[in-house]
């Protein structure tokens, strides 16, 4: 599937439809706004008290599994527009499957490919294809010299995973909420419309719910980096909680945009906690959940437009970064902030790699983005060889853990993973 292709290019329209960003509010707390051109700040540092700029949504195609809600614009090119003096981040589209859920291993539309290597022992690694490049960072992981993985997650690492889009006329979904006559798409999601009028979104959330869908391969492989004992932190734009579903221990993750996890009343005098199985049950009775102190409405904790990023996301990602020693950035398009900047936040050395269907998160800035090219290189070895450190893997974000894993002499393992959970889900125990 080339970028040519039509369905990319409708996946396009639709991201380029969807796209807005927000202005931080001030040092603490980041509120989003929908507006009509995008700006990806120079964030070079964020210094873990608050975004420079922000907004909540992950703009990968998958819609449900980040939150993205797509307008239908009638002028798409106004709509996606990135200044002259901003940086010039890529973007991306995740594709659908049509796959079966019971499959343990779904493959891509497009082959691996590989752009650029990383250092392995001082020396350049040789590159043909995916392969060597995942060799490499396999070896690196093997030698031990690895034993802090950050990994960076958007709606690519769960498109396999069944999630309905809102937006496609095709589904049921889709003409329940237009009834509701909603003054944009992205009104779903935004704090004040919902204040006023709950219905539609949890209209949505009933056919959104956790314990509907699948995790995918990808949610396994983090979860065998887990027990591996090299994952520092999973970050997520997904409020799908698929990782949760996974088991995947909470302490591992971070859910960047929120999640249903957990709910609690909107009165900001009241705040009481709710349970998600507590709100899925209103909701699943047709019922809109409300506080049983105050009467307010319960919403699960997913960052609507309005509101503040998780205090966890800013709590902990200094630390993160900072100490971790490989970037794994899977399936996201790297086009909203704060998130997309966290890549700038590894130390210089650090090997980073991309897996994703699209070339994201490119700069024309030395030390800001990726250099896949290596055109900023500005670090040497003590044999003079030059860092090119960014790795690039193009395709399928399952089919490139499946590969990885097999480069590690885990394949089993991740396979297995996945069938014992098929298992006890068949047997009613998931």
């Amino acid at each position: 599937m080339g970028e040519d292709d039509p369905a990319i290019d409708e996946l396009t329209k639709q991201l380029e439809a969807a796209l807005c960003l927000a202005q931080g509010q001030n040092k603490n707390t980041a509120a989003a706004q929908p507006v009509d051109e995008i700006r990806v700040e120079d964030t070079s540092k964020i210094d873990g008290k608050g975004p420079q700029s922000n907004t909540h949504f992950d703009d990968s195609v998958d819609p449900v599994s980040s939150a993205v809600v797509a307008g239908e614009k009638n002028d798409a090119e106004s709509v996606y527009s990135v200044p002259d003096n901003a940086s010039e981040f890529s973007s991306s589209s995740e594709s659908d499957s049509d796959a079966a859920q019971e499959n343990i291993y779904i493959g891509p539309a497009i082959p691996l490919r590989i752009h650029k290597p990383v250092i392995v022992d001082g020396v350049d690694s040789a590159f043909e294809n995916g392969i060597s490049t995942l060799e490499a960072i396999a070896k690196m992981i093997k030698s031990g010299s690895v034993k802090k993985i950050v990994i960076m997650a958007g709606a690519g690492i769960s498109t396999d995973a069944g999630i309905p889009d809102f937006r496609s006329p095709k589904t049921g979904l889709y003409a329940n909420l237009q009834k509701y006559k909603l003054p944009y798409p992205e009104a779903i999601f935004s704090i004040d419309y919902f204040r006023r009028y709950p219905k539609p979104f949890y209209v949505l959330a009933k056919e959104l719910y956790p314990g509907q869908f699948i995790p995918t391969t990808s949610h396994f492989f983090v979860k065998l980096l887990a027990q591996k004992g090299l994952l520092k932190r999973h970050y997520t734009q997904n409020i799908d909680c698929l990782e949760r579903v996974a088991g995947i221990d909470s302490e591992h993750i971070v859910e960047a945009h929120g999640s249903f996890h957990m709910a609690h009343c909107i009165k900001s005098s009241c705040n009481k906690e709710y349970s998600q199985g507590w709100v899925k049950e209103m909701i699943m009775q047709d019922k809109i959940p409300r506080c049983a102190s105050c009467k307010s409405l319960v919403k699960p904790d997913i960052t609507f437009f309005g509101e503040g990023l998780p205090s966890r996301f800013f709590n902990l990602l200094e630390d993160d970064f900072s100490s971790c020693d490989l970037l794994i950035v899977m399936g996201t398009s790297l086009l909203v902030q704060p998130f997309a900047s966290l890549i700038n936040e590894v130390k210089a050395h650090v090997p980073r790699l991309l897996i994703n269907r699209m070339r994201v998160g490119e700069t024309k800035k030395p030390n800001l983005g990726f250099d896949f090219d290596g055109k900023y290189v500005l670090e040497t070895d003590s044999s003079g060889h030059r860092l090119h450190r960014d790795a690039l893997v193009l395709g399928d974000c399952d089919e490139a853990c499946v590969l990885l894993a097999d480069l590690l002499g885990w394949k089993d393992e991740l396979l297995e993973l996945r069938s014992a959970f098929m298992a006890d889900r068949k047997l009613g125990r998931k």
